[in-house]
Formats: C-alpha cells, structure tokens, sequence
C-alpha cells in the first residue's frame, strides 16, 4: 500500500497520469489475406510510414497510437466479427482503414451502437456518402466519380462499344452506376453489361461474350485478383480490347498479378501521383518512405493521407481535452479546412465526402503508373 502511495505521489509530482502513458488504440480491420491482401499492405503500411513517424516524435498529447490490425479475409462476415471484438474487447478508439464495399458495410450498425467514428474506408462506395454518415468520415473520391470519368476518357479517345463486366455485390453495382450514368449522358450503352459472383467468379465465358461483342474497351470492376484472371481469359480470346479498372486496384500487386498483361491497362486514381514533388504531402511520403527503404506507391500514398487525417482527428480531440469515441467524432466535424499538404478536405456534419480528387493513369512498360 505504501508503495502504491509513493507511486501516485511520484505521478503526481512530474504532472503524469495513467491517461498520458496509454495508448490511443486505433483498430483496423481488412483484407490481409485472400483476394486484396497485396493492396490492403500496401494501403497499411503507407498508414504506418506517418504513425510511427508521429509517436517517434511524442505521439498525441504525449500517447503513442497503437494501430492494432486483423485479418477478415475480405469477408464481410469477418469483417463484422472482428470489429465488434476491436470496439467491445480492445477498447479501441475508432475504426480505420477498412477494405471493401460489403465488408464496410457489415460494420455500420456497429458504429452507431458504440458511437465512434470510422476514419479512411477504403472504399469509394456512395453509400458512404450519401445520405451523409456522421459515423464515417472518407477520404478518397467516390467510385461513381472515378467510373464516370473513365467512361469520358474512352469517349474522348473516340471508343464507342465499352463493355462493363462487375462483380455481382454492392460495391460492383455502385461503381457500375457510375459508368452506366456516363454512357448514357452521351447516349450509348454498354456492349454488353455482364456480372460474376464474389466467391466463385466464372470468368472464361464472360470474356468470350465481350470479344464476340467486339468491344473496343472494357472496364472491369472486381478486386486485383479478379481483373488479372479476367484479363488473362479475354487476351486469350484474341481480343484487344483496352481494359480500364478502378482505383481499388491502383497497386504494386495489382500490376504483378497482371504479368505481362499489365502494360497499357488503364486504372483510374483517388489520389495524385506518387511522384508528384510539387505537392508537400507527396515530397513528405516520399522521404519516409526511403527512410524506411520502400518505394512509395499509390496504394501507400492512399494509407499515408488517411493515417494523416486520422492524426488531425486525434490532435483536435485531444486539444479539446475530450480523447475519447464521441470527442473523436465532434473534432473530425470541426475540420472544415484541413491542408494535407496541396490537397485540401474538410468535413461538417452534413458533409463527410472527403477528397474530390479523380484522375486516371496507364500502366507503363515499367510497371509504373503513368499520369
């Protein structure tokens, strides 16, 4: 007893309490094996590249953030399972970086029970955004957006026959919408609109309908591992037709699973280029990234402007002495200007869209992504 009185006598002498020692636990649940595992580490480990920077340098309020990360498999089941055990048994304080349309969607329910705030999905899904969630707070553009846009990128360069093969689940019908919505405002439809299951996707006889179609382009939605085996299947066709995907599969894995079908693919992006000096918050990712030995890519730029909008988040809350689930979310709606380092986002309670940034890219012969 006299010991656990000097102690606290001890604490209180240096102005320390429990609170400044523990940490700020931020939980994540995603893919880290199965279908987007390689796009899913790219994603975290651009998050981690600023976390550690930031607790190297005090952390928040003088806590380190602890970022406790587990596997769902790309399974929305999971994904529900693991994040009601990192709110109700890890105490964390907000969810981060999830992956996936289905699978961010099975935690909803989730958040509104526990009150607390999902930073950065990973998912440009309008039903994020629309009606406004005040529980999820986005950072990337929506996938209707990044679809609409690489449809007029078709149309400028003069295709006309764009065929659209989804996969068969909520995030394959929103993206969908948006490349629907662009060919109709130029009066065309696609040629032709096919789906394919989540679990078990037959794609072989779906790329012969598209070559048999004589499609000039295909745009593709489904994870990496999806649109490489779609990608293999429609080349062994003999068709040429360019293939255009989304920014979910805007990764260094992505581009070795397509092998030497990579070259020339089109892959719409949420976020600048990775090589864009003349933006602070790519100067700033590129010099950790080479501190830690690793070559930035999109994927990781993506991780490293979430992790960074989560810190301000944390920073706000904690300035306002209330670091808890509800401060968390009071201070993410009082960012209505934030300054990333050339890009700019903000959040009210009736606007949690995010970053607006669209932008597409080619693959080039030296597995880059070219702007």
């Amino acid at each position: 007893m006299r010991l656990r009185c000097v102690a606290i006598a001890l604490c209180c002498g240096l102005g320390l309490t429990a609170m400044a020692w523990a940490q700020i636990k931020i939980g994540q649940t995603a893919g880290f094996s199965g279908p987007v595992a390689a796009g899913v580490k790219e994603t975290t480990d651009g998050a981690r590249l600023y976390l550690e920077e930031v607790n190297a340098r005090g952390g928040v309020n003088g806590q380190k953030i602890e970022l406790i990360m587990m596997d769902d498999k790309f399974d929305p089941a999971l994904s529900a399972g693991n994040a009601r055990q990192l709110i109700e048994q890890r105490g964390v304080l907000a969810l981060f970086l999830s992956r996936g349309t289905p699978q961010t969607e099975a935690m909803l329910p989730l958040l509104v029970q526990h009150k607390l705030a999902l930073v950065a999905p990973s998912t440009g899904a309008m039903l994020l955004r629309q009606p406004v969630n005040p529980h999820v707070f986005n950072v990337r553009a929506s996938y209707q957006r990044e679809a609409e846009q690489a449809v007029q990128h078709l149309l400028g360069r003069g295709i006309r026959r764009v065929a659209l093969v989804q996969v068969d689940d909520s995030f394959g019908d929103d993206a969908a919408a948006g490349v629907l919505r662009g060919l109709e405002k130029a009066r065309f439809k696609p040629a032709p609109h096919l789906k394919y299951a989540r679990a078990n996707p037959a794609l072989t006889p779906l790329m012969k309908q598209v070559a048999q179609a004589e499609a000039q382009a295909l745009i593709m939605i489904g994870t990496a591992e999806a649109v490489a085996e779609g990608s293999h299947a429609l080349r062994a066709t003999g068709s040429t037709a360019q293939l255009v995907t989304l920014s979910n599969n805007a990764t260094a894995g992505f581009v070795r699973l397509m092998g030497t079908h990579a070259r020339g693919v089109i892959v719409s992006q949420a976020f600048p280029s990775e090589r864009s000096i003349n933006l602070a918050l790519v100067r700033e990712a590129q010099a950790l990234a080479k501190a830690h030995k690793q070559e930035l890519t999109p994927g990781m730029l993506e991780g490293f402007t979430a992790a960074k909008v989560l810190v301000e988040g944390l920073r706000k809350a904690a300035h306002d002495k209330d670091l808890s689930r509800t401060g968390l979310l009071r201070a993410l709606d009082s960012l209505h200007k934030l300054d990333l380092g050339g890009l700019e986002l903000g959040y009210r309670a009736n606007d949690h869209t995010g970053l607006d940034y669209a932008d597409m890219s080619i693959i080039g012969p030296d597995g880059k992504f070219w702007r």
